[in-house]
């Protein structure tokens, strides 16, 4: 059995497409993203009081990049992963983690624009410096897809790939803080991806619990 612990549009977001995409049997556990997070209960599952928490055969995970590894190896027919004879294996792990430096910016903007609950505790030097370094973020990406590389539709010359769900799950929270303007590449793979059924399946329930009720976050500047 495998139970993903999981709260709508955070980084379990990222483990609930994986395992759509590996077409495997589980069950999604929904929890509030708020202090119930850090109950005893759920903290012997993971103890920083986070998503994804995922039971698997009696154990327990608790960060992203490794259930990805593991999911990736437990269930190899989906070709989700690559293994360490594969010539694109460098790459898909550099990507899969990356997807955790975009994360901790957003993650970081996600605190200053939502949980913050007074506009005295904002920083716009933060949220500016975050969101510039989101774009940083993006630059990157469309470096990597700017590429002349026969079959760059993705982030690996051999094809759809975690890596891409694992930035992809990334970039989707990104983009509540910084547009892909200026990144055509990026945007282009970005519909791609989010087109997929999987993805799709990945999104918070019509009417459901959300961590975003905006599209988008503009800049925040300090009353004068």
């Amino acid at each position: 059995m495998i139970r993903l612990h999981h709260c709508p549009q955070t980084r379990s977001m990222r483990t609930l497409w994986l395992l759509n995409e590996l077409e495997v049997e589980f069950e999604v556990v929904l929890h509030a993203f708020d202090k119930s997070l850090r109950s005893p209960e759920y903290l012997s599952l993971s103890p920083a009081g986070r998503v994804p928490a995922l039971e698997i055969d009696g154990e327990r995970m608790f960060e992203t990049g490794a259930i990805t590894e593991y999911l990736c190896e437990r269930f190899p027919d989906a070709n989700m992963g690559r293994g360490p004879e594969d010539p694109d294996r460098m790459a898909w792990l550099v990507w899969v983690h990356f997807a955790e430096t975009i994360s901790q910016h957003a993650a970081a903007l996600t605190q200053q624009h939502i949980m913050l609950y007074e506009d005295a505790m904002r920083s716009p030097v933060v949220m500016k410096l975050e969101a510039a370094r989101l774009k940083k973020c993006y630059d990157a990406i469309e470096a990597r897809l700017s590429t002349p590389v026969e079959n760059r539709d993705y982030l690996l010359t051999s094809g759809f790939s975690a890596a891409d769900v694992s930035v992809g799950q990334a970039v989707y929270m990104a983009r509540h803080f910084a547009a892909l303007d200026g990144h055509p590449a990026v945007s282009d793979w970005y519909d791609r991806i989010t087109e997929r059924p999987e993805f799709q399946k990945s999104l918070p329930a019509e009417g459901g619990a959300r961590l975003y009720t905006q599209d988008f976050y503009p800049a925040w500047e300090a009353a004068g």
